[in-house]
């Protein structure tokens, strides 16, 4: 059975930085394209970033680019998204999410029906 774990999530001031890992067991990661998700209070889910099976493509929202990072390390079995100059709208539980067949587009966000396995998902909240 395929389960990821988020961890790295906490209070930070806004222009720090944190690092969100998301660790898989039951599965080689590397396999799947894991996207990342977040969702605040009283909004929507919003598919911020993604990091494609074989090819490593990835794509980034315009809320996040060049701010945030992710990136891989199979021999960790992790997928870590590296969130710098943090805002206070990046405040949000985050989440992974791994699928089989997707591969990250290049211009619009991911759709969340298409991933099959999630995360419990990692509080981030961006205050002072």
């Amino acid at each position: 059975q395929l389960h990821l774990v988020e961890s790295g999530g906490g209070l930070v001031q806004p222009g720090g930085s944190l690092r969100l890992s998301c660790a898989a067991s039951g599965f080689t990661l590397d396999e799947f394209t894991i996207g990342w998700f977040r969702q605040a209070p009283g909004k929507e889910r919003e598919g911020v970033s993604c990091i494609s099976r074989d090819n490593g493509g990835t794509y980034y929202a315009d809320s996040v680019k060049g701010r945030f990072t992710v990136s891989r390390d199979n021999a960790k079995n992790t997928v870590y998204l590296e969130m710098n100059s943090l805002k206070s709208e990046d405040t949000a539980v985050y989440s992974c999410a791994a699928s089989i067949y997707f591969y990250c587009p290049v211009y619009s966000p991911p759709p969340a029906p298409v991933f099959t396995s999630w995360g419990q998902g990692t509080q981030v909240t961006v205050s002072s």
